[in-house]
């Protein structure tokens, strides 16, 4: 307990999933979570939570792909609290699930600017707030697939391999201003990303759904697929003092699969 106490933390897409799970447990260490998202109900619901919980957190709309949307929200956070610790670049969307040849222009550009401008806008405004207070960190959530590749959902894992590499950037350019950058890579974690994944194969296989669940639990090595708070505490050891000695790392969770 207590490892964030007093920061203050911005998780992108927090209303549910690996956002949600992050900002409660960055809540529960003490950080005061600004939960964001584009469902009013649902961010309030989860900010609630947290209080009840006897955390600290407040809910914005937030549009990523938005700048002036980005913009009025970091400010407003800086304005409020005086300080802005913690960013977590989460909010990303799957696209469709076709072979490159048969996206449209426009799927494939707005897959990018969710993924990819929509952490650029973030991470854009958030630095200036950190070089002033002289300290910050910022973690982008990728995946496994923005490492290595499959045959599926081609503009998502180009996106993913995008925000890998600007982790990187980014932590070489503002590693001076005390700001460390990361990026996490996912396995498969039992997200409604994931759900909607097996229900899509249900759909294709005849399968039933909890068949297949099974049979993606065999594949990975360590025996399940993962959960929300698997990569939460990923998120928390990055931004903690504990990993003071680590910018621009890559920290793989994913139960051993691209191990194998």
């Amino acid at each position: 307990m207590g490892l964030l106490t007093g920061k203050v933390a911005i998780v992108t897409g927090s209303t549910r999933g690996i956002g949600e799970a992050t900002a409660k447990l960055l809540a529960k260490e003490g950080a005061i979570s600004i939960i964001t998202g584009r469902t009013e109900d649902a961010g309030e619901k989860v900010a609630q939570e947290i209080i009840s919980s006897g955390g600290k957190a407040e809910y914005h709309n937030l549009d990523i792909t938005d700048e002036q949307n980005v913009k009025k929200v970091i400010d407003a956070v800086y304005n409020k609290y005086g300080r802005l610790d913690i960013l977590v670049n989460n909010a990303g969307i799957t696209g469709p699930n076709k072979p490159t040849h048969e996206y449209s222009k426009e799927e494939w550009e707005n897959v990018f600017r969710v993924n990819v401008t929509g952490p650029f806008l973030c991470t854009k405004y958030v630095v200036p707030y950190m070089q002033k207070e002289n300290g910050g960190n910022i973690v982008y959530i990728s995946s496994i697939y923005g490492i290595v590749g499959a045959p599926d959902v081609p503009a998502y894992h180009a996106t993913k391999a995008a925000i890998r590499i600007m982790a990187k950037i980014d932590a070489l350019l503002y590693t001076k201003d005390n700001i460390r950058v990361n990026s996490i890579h996912p396995g498969y974690i039992w997200t409604s990303m994931v759900q909607n994944f097996i229900r899509d194969q249900s759909k294709k296989t005849g399968l039933g759904i909890e068949e297949i669940k099974k049979n993606m639990d065999s594949m990975q090595p360590i025996g399940h697929i993962g959960e929300p708070i698997d990569i939460a505490y990923g998120v928390l050891y990055l931004v903690s003092s504990e990993a003071k000695f680590v910018t621009g790392s890559e920290l793989v969770i994913d139960g051993g699969y691209t191990a194998t």
